[in-house]
């Protein structure tokens, strides 16, 4: 078990998490700190995004923005979801316009030997920026994050983001045991990430699995329910995990046995629907990224909505259904944190 790091008793991001009842509705966005904006392109100007997650004076600089902009109640640790795989070696690169493009797949047996264990010392540069964002923060949490096995696969054995996963679902098919022994490799990579992030002061994690929604719910269960259930364990009974996946309507109760405590829910779902599935759990989301992009009437509507909706849940933490899209005007997601907190401070 990791030793979890003493958090503001006040926190209603916190609260939330653990289903209490907060003093409003918590709201944070997925991608608030990046492309949307101007003070991020300004500090990552003439640096790669490989390096940048390198650099922990700009990791601190570029979390900490969304949080003076816009008042959430969190920060996102700023990152990307292959950090962990460039670390233990491996030959890839983001392509700005693209993602992830890996020089060498893995696709055999043989190639299992190139996913060694994480050592800390690995990502030495995690800790020195959580430890600077902690000094930052003050009462306002962070949420440490990893990819999900699956995900991390997925670009792995393509080469680079895919919109069908053909190669990764026939090699799940084709060769289980390969499959199963690049999935476990990961699971323990991404857990030993989450636990390090952990350790050095976030105080809740969230475990993203971007391609999940590609899968059937057999499938899921076979080939990356059991990966995800093993990379969040690592911080079981520590601090709060969220789990949250695109396109993975269908695999809500299935994403829900990973054990994390907050289900992530995209746009395509409601809340209050999503509340009747899982009546258990804490939700996380889910306003539809677009909509940010709407004139202030109907934003504001469609945020009103979702508000409501989420009351039929045991906790509620307010989010988009998937992250900021780079078009997005800061001052309309500056609307929307001030109207979930104007409208549900008890």
């Amino acid at each position: 078990m990791v030793n979890a790091v003493p958090s503001s008793p006040e926190s209603p991001f916190l609260a939330a998490c653990r289903g209490e009842e907060p003093g409003r509705t918590p709201v944070w966005f997925m991608r608030q700190a990046g492309r949307s904006l101007p003070e991020y392109k300004e500090a990552r100007a003439g640096t790669s995004m490989l390096e940048a997650c390198r650099t922990p004076e700009l990791v601190c600089e570029i979390t900490m923005q969304p949080v003076r902009r816009y008042g959430v109640d969190a920060a996102i640790f700023f990152s990307d979801i292959v950090v962990p795989l460039a670390a233990i070696g491996l030959d890839i690169e983001i392509v700005p316009g693209v993602g992830p493009v890996v020089a060498e797949p893995l696709r055999t047996e043989a190639d299992l030997k190139r996913l060694r264990n994480l050592d800390p010392c690995d990502v030495g540069y995690v800790t020195e920026a959580v430890g600077l964002l902690r000094k930052e923060l003050g009462d306002t949490p962070l949420i440490g994050f990893a990819g999900a096995p699956f995900t991390l696969a997925s670009y792995l054995i393509e080469g680079g983001p895919s919109r069908d996963h053909a190669k990764t679902k026939a090699l799940m098919k084709s060769q289980p045991a390969v499959w199963h022994g690049i999935a476990s490799r990961l699971a323990a990579i991404c857990g030993e990430f989450l636990r390090v992030q952990v350790e050095a002061g976030a105080q809740a994690v969230q475990l993203f699995d971007s391609w999940a929604g590609a899968l059937s719910e057999a499938d899921y269960r076979e080939f990356a329910l059991p990966h995800s259930t093993a990379a969040l364990a690592g911080v079981a009974q520590s601090v709060p995990r969220i789990h949250f996946g695109v396109g993975t309507g269908h695999l809500l109760e299935a994403m829900a046995e990973t054990g994390a405590e907050v289900s992530g829910v995209d746009f395509r779902i409601p809340l209050d629907e999503a509340a009747k599935r899982l009546p258990d759990k804490v939700l996380q989301g889910n306003l539809d990224p677009a909509l940010v992009l709407a004139d202030d009437a109907a934003l504001t509507a469609e945020t009103d909505r979702v508000v409501a909706a989420g009351r039929a849940a045991k906790g509620h933490v307010f989010n988009l259904g998937h992250g900021v899209l780079p078009d997005s005007d800061p001052g309309k997601l500056k609307l929307v944190v001030d109207r979930v907190h104007e409208t549900t401070t008890r």
